[in-house]
């Protein structure tokens, strides 16, 4: 593979601004452009739904300082979208008519919160969460608002919940799930949760479905599946994210049955020198021995920094294990909080659950074990000491006893 002279990246989240600013690091004297739609600089996403909803910050995590990519000569266009690849031609072409052409490509388009298709569902007023921008709307909204409703009981649904809360407004919680999260952790794990936030008086709309969305010319509330109806002031709807892949699938690339970009172990589709990371990335993961999309932070962090070496000629397969965390109201303020960190990939109809602590004190580490005894994931939760013996169980897939788990050193 010879040494290319023009990167472009198109997408400029943490993925692509990683991946841009990794091959630098890694000495790459080319010409190197980053484009994406979002007019900020480079940003990640996690305090958007945590530290500056909940108005303990007013900017987010950025990814490099201010200036980095002028002293970095990384050529950065904000608030422009790419709108065509030329596979052929290899080039890609943007909204503001400008012409790009590269030598390797990244796609790292990211994820766009998924919509209710319920009548109403296009009702001017509703809110998502995905943004900056977003995030200060709905934290003016949170701090205005006498009752919220919030559509969905994932991680960006309780987290909303817990911030809608702290600034003082009633919160119901619609989803049709028994209990909020537990499609990721299974019911054990997600009655913490279902707990902690009724401790905080969150109310519950759980197993139920929305029929629609109320209001005349603005969304007022939400019409629930059994008729009855929920007045609010605002309307989230965090039913989950939708891979941003119609630039790639227009382009000819291949969607894997995931929704993702398919991309091999190296994160190389099969154009010749394109490549997919972060939430569009559906890649073949030596470790689980099939096809995995991850839509999670480190994911994107590492998957950035990974393809930068790729870019300048190694083809190394990505090996990290999935990551993520979760912070649930204010530990320096009244009542509960969680703050927990989740490693692996657990199969909930496969492995059992394994508990070392305490439930009922949101003090303890869960593991999910499989049959074979090895531990597919592992959850601390406001536990902090073992983190790096939790990675290696996970990473390493060893064979350990309950007994282990429960009352044994970890590390």
């Amino acid at each position: 593979m010879s040494e290319p002279r023009k990167i472009v990246v198109v997408g400029s989240g943490l993925a692509g601004a990683t991946a841009a600013a990794t091959v630098r690091e890694r000495g790459f004297t080319g010409d190197v452009l980053l484009l994406g739609s979002d007019p900020h600089r480079p940003y990640e996403l996690p305090p958007l739904s945590k530290a500056v909803l909940l108005g303990n910050a007013d900017e987010p995590d950025w990814v490099h300082e201010e200036g980095h990519y002028e002293a970095h000569d990384i050529r950065r266009l904000s608030g422009v979208t790419a709108t065509r690849i030329e596979l052929g031609a290899r080039l890609v072409l943007d909204d503001t008519g400008g012409e790009h052409r590269y030598d390797r490509l990244v796609l790292a388009t990211g994820s766009r919160p998924r919509t209710l298709k319920v009548p109403g569902g296009d009702l001017p007023g509703l809110y998502t969460l995905r943004t900056l921008d977003d995030s200060l709307r709905l934290r003016a909204a949170f701090a205005e608002a006498k009752r919220v409703v919030i559509v969905g009981a994932g991680w960006i649904g309780t987290e909303a919940a817990a911030a809608a809360r702290t600034h003082g407004a009633e919160v119901t919680v619609v989803a049709p799930e028994k209990l909020p999260l537990a499609n990721v952790l299974g019911d054990e794990v997600a009655g913490v949760f279902h707990r902690l936030h009724t401790e905080h008086g969150v109310q519950w709309r759980l197993g139920e479905g929305v029929a629609a969305i109320t209001g005349d010319t603005a969304a007022t509330g939400v019409r629930l599946s059994n008729g009855d109806e929920l007045t609010a002031d605002v309307v989230l709807i965090a039913v989950g994210a939708a891979p941003c892949v119609e630039l790639a699938h227009a382009a000819g690339l291949e969607l894997a049955d995931d929704g993702g970009v398919d991309v091999d172990a190296g994160l190389r589709t099969a154009a010749p020198d394109v490549y997919a990371i972060g939430d569009i990335a559906s890649h073949f993961h030596p470790r689980y021995g099939h096809r995995i999309r991850v839509e999670h932070w480190a994911t994107a962090r590492t998957q950035g920094a990974h393809v930068a070496g790729n870019l300048l000629g190694e083809h190394e397969p990505y090996l990290d294990s999935p990551y993520f965390f979760s912070d649930q109201y204010d530990p320096d303020r009244d009542g509960p909080a969680i703050g927990c960190e989740y490693r692996g990939m657990a199969k909930l109809d496969r492995d059992r659950v394994v508990v070392r602590g305490d439930l009922e004190a949101y003090d303890f580490t869960a593991f999910w074990v499989t049959p074979e005894g090895q531990v597919s994931a592992a959850m601390n939760v406001n536990q902090w000491d073992d983190g790096d013996a939790l990675q290696k169980l996970v990473d390493e897939r060893v064979s350990v006893t309950d007994d282990q788990l429960q009352r044994g050193k970890l590390g």
